[in-house]
């Protein structure tokens, strides 16, 4: 009877753990890729951004796996989407003129 007991309550306890794991690592990252890929597909032409490398610059093109920043005058690097780690601000002003 109480090998029984102490197996149900050793397993409630393995179950209660792995709910916690999922809550606490397993959403949140599923989450933040979710967040990324939506990053990634809603990039623009003229999105301000900052590559993982801490480079500031202003997208110019973008290709299938890789987009053109420019980071200075007449200076603009190619790189691949998965470096950029984030979208400054976005040109709202122009924006608007070519919905309109």
């Amino acid at each position: 009877m109480l090998e029984k007991l102490g197996n149900s309550t050793m397993l409630i306890y393995f179950v209660i753990l792995v709910g916690i794991t999922y809550l606490m690592i397993i959403r949140p990252q599923q989450k933040q890729r979710k967040e990324r890929e939506n990053l990634m597909n809603a990039l623009r032409v003229r999105d301000k951004v900052v590559t993982t490398g801490g480079i500031y610059g202003k997208i110019t093109k973008i290709k299938d796996q890789s987009v053109m920043i420019e980071i200075a005058d007449k200076v603009e690097i190619e790189l691949a989407r998965a470096g950029i780690a984030s979208v400054e601000n976005r040109d709202v002003a122009a924006d608007a003129a070519n919905n309109a």
